[in-house]
Order: structure tokens, then sequence, then C-alpha cells
């Protein structure tokens, strides 16, 4: 049996394109981009002064509104410099008024303004001379009281000190006391059930003082017991030194 002939005929697609011929375009190609229509160099200077120089009808424009506001700016002026002037005018009209009132008035007021500018002025002497011995006392009165508030607030503190000291001994003491009797209930007296408890206080401190005096006592028992010690055995090697060299 012979094989199936699978091969199938090449198709050149450049071939193919030129045998259906050329495409009709829509658009402009690009040879009509570069064919079209330039200005020359002088057409293009003459546009350039153009821009430069502008419109005329914006020019005479600006220099109308340029006018119109001068002339607003000068009726501006004048009217301000007429109302200040008239302003200046009524100033004077009135300071001349005051003078020429003034001058009547002075004639007749000279004569008791000096009589009672003279008793205003001892009335003044008086009242600063007052003020100042009330400013000297107060501030004396002043320093005197501080002064007595330090030395009572030290006082107080130090009282103060004296009664916290006391209060935490005796606070100290009770503990001890109760600790005491809560750890020996056997070493309680007798008495101590009807005796108050400042009593009982007392008690303890007076046993503490006892059993000091008594240690104090056994220790120097023991130092002289000592001394005697070394002392009799130094004797005893002196002897025994000496007892060969006799015979």
């Amino acid at each position: 049996m012979g094989k199936r002939d699978n091969r199938v005929a090449y198709m050149n697609p450049i071939a193919m394109a030129r045998s259906r011929g050329p495409i009709q375009s829509s658009g402009p190609t690009i040879q009509d981009y570069l064919n079209r229509p330039r200005p020359t160099w002088e057409e293009v200077k003459e546009q350039l002064e153009k821009k430069k120089k502008g419109s005329k009808a914006l020019a005479e424009f600006e220099e109308k509104m340029n006018e119109n506001w001068k002339k607003e700016l000068e009726k501006h002026r004048e009217k301000l410099l007429s109302g200040s002037e008239s302003s200046s005018k009524k100033r004077q009209r009135k300071k001349k008024e005051k003078k020429k009132s003034g001058r009547y008035s002075s004639s007749s007021s000279s004569s008791s303004d000096s009589s009672s500018s003279s008793s205003d002025s001892e009335d003044e002497d008086k009242k600063q001379g007052k003020r100042k011995k009330k400013k000297k006392n107060r501030s004396h009165k002043s320093s005197e009281s501080s002064m007595s508030e330090t030395e009572s607030d030290s006082k107080d503190s130090l009282k103060r000190k004296k009664k916290s000291k006391d209060a935490s001994e005796k606070e100290k003491d009770i503990k001890g006391v109760s600790k005491k009797r809560k750890m020996y209930p056997e070493d309680k007296p007798l008495s101590s059930e009807s005796l108050s408890e400042t009593d009982y206080i007392e008690e303890v401190r007076a046993k503490k003082k006892k059993s000091s005096e008594e240690r104090e006592k056994a220790t120097e028992k023991t130092k002289k017991k000592k001394k005697h010690k070394k002392h009799s055995k130094k004797k005893k090697k002196k002897a025994a030194s000496t007892s060969p060299d006799s015979p």
C-alpha cells in the first residue's frame, strides 16, 4: 500500500499581494504631507512683526482708557484738596475763638487759682508726709510679725517632734510588752492583772536595767578570771625554768 499524499502548495504572500493590485487608501498619504504648500521666509517674518506690534484697535482702546483714568484721578485729587483746606480753615477758626475766650476767663480766674494752688500744695505735702509715716509703720509691723511667726513656727515644730518621739517610744514599748506577754505568758507578775499598762511598762524597764547590770558584772568577773589564769601560768613557767638550774 502506498502513502497518502499530504503535501500542500506553498503560496508566496508578496506575489499574492502584487497580483491583487494597489490598495485604495482612504486618507492622505505621506507623499501628500511632504508635498503640502509652505510659506516662504519673507512671509514668516511679516507674520512675526504683526504679532509683536499687536492690533491697532487694542492699542487705541488702551489709550482711551488711560485718558479717562487720568481725568478721574485729577477730579478725586481736587475733591481731597478742597476738603482738607476747608477742614484746616475750620480748625483755625476754632483755635482763634478758644484763645479769645481764654483771655477773658484767665484774668478773672488767675487770682482765685493762685490762692487755691497754694492751699492745694500745702494739703498735698501734708498728705504725702502722712502716707510716708503709714508706710514706715506698716513695713515695721510686717517685719515684726514675720519674725514672730518664724519663731512660733520653729517652737511648734520642736514641740511636735518631741511629742512624736515620745509617742513612738511608748508605742514601741507597748508593742514589745504585748509580744512578750504572748510569747512568755509565765513571766507575768501576779499583780499585772490589777495594774495598768503604764505600771507594767515601768516594771519591764526596771527588769531590763537589772538584767543589763547583771550582764556587766558577769563580763567583769570573766575578765578577772582570765587575768588570774594568765598570771598563774607565768609563775609556773618561771618555776619550771628555775628548778633545773638550782642543783
